[in-house]
């Protein structure tokens, strides 16, 4: 009987986590993931690419310094950080969340 206990217990928590795919905070969870999955890269590429852009056409040096960290700092953050980033919240999300590997964060 103890032994039937034990090897039911996994498959209980199992439909925990399907159940937790359906609430509120599952789907909170999966937009902001999404959000930094492809809004982080958007808004660092798009900023990279407008700053390499405008450096030749401007005449002053202190605003060509400016753009240039402007870009320096779009591939940084946009293009090198938040694929990071992407990779380590889902690996916690399915690691760590209950029920996480159920939902495909």
């Amino acid at each position: 009987m103890a032994l039937t206990l034990l090897c039911v217990e996994p498959a209980a928590a199992q439909d925990i986590g399907e159940e937790f795919c359906q609430t509120d905070m599952a789907v909170t969870i999966k937009n902001i993931f999404t959000l930094i999955q492809f809004g982080g890269p958007l808004v660092g590429g798009t900023l990279a690419l407008g700053a390499a852009v405008a450096t030749p056409m401007v005449r002053q040096s202190d605003m060509k310094l400016e753009l240039k960290q402007i870009r320096t700092q779009g591939l940084v953050w946009g293009v090198i950080v938040a694929p990071l980033a992407t990779t380590i919240i889902q690996f916690l999300l399915s690691s760590v969340v209950s029920g996480g590997t159920s939902c495909n964060f």
